[in-house]
């Protein structure tokens, strides 16, 4: 004769029945359900946005969903910022490329729509860019030395172009002015291509210009580099020494980009857009772009990310108040 199992026994058998049969669902949330939107704050056809455009073609792969890259040029890379902070969907969905300006702004703006710190989460690192300094062919200056002493001989006289204040290619020249102790007086441009141009044409010093822009006009031998900024050589240009290795070990510099989302996301779904980032800094196309770009790839836990960007974030406090940079509004 059988026994009539419990009341109890019964209803957790009868639960353990149920929510057995969603723990695949509760256990692994099924990301993305929709296409991603990968905000690009820069406008199109630059490094930025080459990298924007490899990055999406390859987590679209690896998601299985689409994702969209929406170009959000403006205030310094802080219009797209706030889009990606206020976003109403905080579970990954809507991302941002954030690069070495989201770290700058803060110190270098007289307000800021978002403090980066607290509004964005650090998800993983894309990629870092040397800058590469660059004069005319027929320039006097054909090491850093020479570039050093002929400041110190004329402070003020030696001139620098930029694509304007607070971009990379003007911070690595404050950088290297703290650092090295030469004044150099700054002529902003709206982008980096008129300044390359002054510069082989004779009305300008040199540039600290992102290696993607001028790497083949060094090749070509439209202007002479004489040095990278980061702390090892670039295979793109793997004749030039560092700044370092010409003199002056304190020096690096290097621009960066990396995925953020809005703050409040879900831990696990930050580890898994993590994950997905480093199948994709994995993939033999996407590193064979990077080695086009003169770039390398950022790799790293997300505690690993925060950390670099909160160093970024104080390293750009402590260079702006040191050099006396005005504020932008």
């Amino acid at each position: 004769m059988h026994r009539r199992p419990p009341l109890v026994l019964k209803q957790a058998a009868l639960l353990a029945l149920v929510f057995g049969a969603h723990a695949p669902l509760l256990a692994a949330e099924a990301f993305p359900t929709r296409p991603i939107t990968l905000i690009v704050p820069y406008a199109p056809g630059g490094a930025g946005d080459i990298l924007g455009r490899s990055v999406a073609k390859e987590l679209a792969g690896i998601a299985g969903k689409p994702v969209v890259v929406e170009n959000k040029p403006g205030a310094g890379g802080n219009i797209g910022a706030e889009l990606v902070a206020r976003a109403q969907d905080k579970d990954g969905h809507t991302l941002l490329l954030g690069a070495t300006s989201l770290a700058s702004n803060p110190s270098l703006m007289r307000s800021m729509p978002v403090d980066p710190l607290k509004d964005l989460v650090a998800i993983s690192g894309v990629a870092s860019l040397q800058n590469v300094i660059a004069v005319n062919p027929s320039s006097r200056l054909r090491n850093v030395s020479e570039l050093v002493a002929e400041a110190k001989k004329h402070p003020g006289k030696l001139t620098f172009g930029t694509a304007g204040i607070g971009t990379s290619s003007h911070l690595s020249v404050e950088l290297f002015k703290g650092e090295v102790g030469v004044d150099l007086l700054h002529v902003p441009y709206k982008s980096g291509g008129p300044a390359m141009a002054d510069v082989m044409a004779g009305n300008l010093d040199l540039v600290f210009e992102l290696m993607p822009a001028v790497v083949g006009h060094v090749r070509s031998g439209k202007l002479r580099g004489i040095a990278v900024t980061g702390s090892a050589r670039s295979e793109a240009l793997p004749d030039l020494p560092t700044v370092a290795e010409s003199g002056y070990p304190k020096y690096s510099f290097v621009s960066w980009f990396g995925i953020f989302g809005p703050s409040g996301m879900d831990s696990r779904r930050v580890a898994q857009l993590n994950e997905m980032m480093a199948k994709a800094l994995a993939s033999g196309e996407f590193k064979s772009r990077l080695e086009q770009l003169g770039a390398e790839g950022m790799s790293g836990s997300p505690a690993q990310f925060d950390r670099f960007f909160q160093g970024e974030v104080a390293k750009w406090k402590r260079v702006v108040a040191e050099q006396g940079l005005p504020l932008m509004n």
